[in-house]
């Protein structure tokens, strides 16, 4: 198996290195190999609504009103959660509100 990742944007593997960056044969997009690396060693980058990074620890509050799934209860906008912990799936963030323990989208929410 190659070393070579797929594409990001098609997720096809015909993909080739042309200087410091990937290049996809079947759609033409090209991504720097620095970024490829630093997702294969593990660490994932999140960004929130605003595209700040965010990190284990930080504080963040919501941008829009969110209904709890299989719950009559919603979280209000501008709600500040503190001390959010990032996990891997598709709700990054994982963090305590006042409607008990929450995986929330990163998109929801922006650093405090």
């Amino acid at each position: 198996m190659s070393s070579i990742p797929a594409c990001p944007q098609c997720t096809l593997e015909n993909t080739y290195p042309d200087g410091d960056n990937y290049v996809c044969a079947d759609c033409g997009f090209e991504w720097p190999q620095a970024a490829a690396a630093t997702e294969e060693e593990g660490e994932r980058i999140v960004k929130d609504a605003n595209g700040n990074v965010l990190q284990n620890g930080d504080s963040v509050v919501l941008i829009k009103d969110l209904k709890v799934k299989g719950s009559s209860t919603t979280l209000k906008q501008g709600t500040k959660i503190k001390g959010i912990r990032i996990v891997d799936g598709d709700h990054e963030i994982d963090c305590k509100t006042e409607a008990g323990q929450m995986m929330l989208k990163a998109c929801f929410l922006r650093k405090a």
